[in-house]
């Protein structure tokens, strides 16, 4: 079967090897996927250019990809609650990704069907975002009736964060071009801020939960509009010692990140409140919650364009260099 492997670290080269492999044999517990959609993301782009092998250390020559869509050929003997031909997407396990394929084999947890009003290529942008959102929530400990803060709610982020904590009974507030308030209003939001016209630290306080989307200077400025005790989980800033931890990295690793992450823990104390960082891992259960959701609310994602497998380094560089408005998806058909 045709893959597309990176086959060395290269912080200057982000383009894989197309080659062939033998198809996988599938465990007990996994599944044989044809795969008919991926999803392009800047992790895949971080895997090859080795900035993530601190707390994934891929075994090289690794085939690369990290979100699937595609049909059930093959069954394990302990799988019960998937058939042969369903369709199916996923976020893969970290230790095991491979979506740049023509057949990849999955652990069945990490996987759930697909909403039957998503397109192949929209649930493709589903997966890494949705379950990011859903396991943000569940470090913050949110709770209904709460209330959260998405900075920069009108990016491809936001537009599934702001409905996933919607239902979720949280009262949500977020920022973002102006041009955009009208869609994100529609998508849940209670408040919006256009951060052109107003600077959402004059406005905000006592905030129980933020999703920081942004990094840089914009994370201490979120924390300053938290209550004590609040939690913030960044998407953007850098790891720390506790995220390290809760990875069950090794002690070095766990020591190396409390160095790196420990500006942020400061900064935190500071403001009494508690921060974390997210590296979002593979979980059918909260991914078929989330497609649940969006079944009631047909939410559809942004697609920025659609390539062929053959042209997966066409569309890396687009991830890494183009300006998009949407998701970037690999289509197998």
């Amino acid at each position: 079967m045709k893959v597309a492997q990176h086959t060395t670290y290269n912080k200057n080269k982000i383009a894989l090897n197309l080659t062939e492999i033998a198809k996988p044999a599938i465990k007990p517990n996994q599944v044989l996927v044809k795969v008919t959609a991926a999803g392009v993301n800047p992790l895949d782009n971080m895997i090859s250019r080795g900035e993530v092998k601190l707390i994934v250390p891929y075994k090289l020559p690794q085939t690369a990809g990290n979100e699937v869509v595609g049909l059930i050929e093959e069954i394990g003997s302990n799988v019960t609650k998937f058939g042969i031909g369903d369709r199916v997407f996923g976020r893969l396990p970290l230790d095991s990704i491979g979506a740049f394929a023509e057949y990849v084999v999955v652990d069945s947890a990490a996987l759930a069907q697909v909403p039957t009003y998503l397109t192949d290529v929209e649930a493709a942008a589903v997966p890494l975002t949705a379950l990011t959102i859903m396991q943000a929530l569940s470090l913050m400990g949110a709770e209904a009736g709460k209330t959260i803060f998405i900075s920069g709610g009108t990016g491809g982020v936001g537009g599934m964060a702001i409905p996933i904590a919607k239902a979720k009974g949280l009262t949500v507030i977020t920022n973002g071009d102006g041009a955009n308030a009208e869609r994100v209003l529609a998508l849940g939001a209670d408040r919006f801020i256009d951060y052109k016209k107003e600077d959402y630290t004059d406005l905000l306080s006592n905030v129980d939960y933020v999703l920081d989307t942004l990094g840089g200077a914009e994370t201490e400025k979120q924390m300053s509009i938290m209550k004590k005790g609040g939690q913030l989980v960044s998407l953007r800033a850098m790891p720390n010692g506790e995220f390290a931890k809760r990875m069950n990295l090794p002690k070095w690793k766990q020591f190396l990140f409390g160095m790196v992450g420990r500006k942020f823990d400061k900064m935190a104390k500071t403001y009494g409140v508690h921060y974390n960082f997210i590296f979002v891992e593979s979980n059918g259960q909260q991914l078929q919650e989330v497609a649940d959701i969006f079944s009631k609310l047909e939410i559809k994602p942004s697609i920025d364009t659609v390539y062929p497998f053959e042209e997966v380094n066409v569309a890396l560089d687009k991830v890494a260099n183009g300006r998009s408005r949407g998701k970037t998806v690999l289509s197998f058909k």
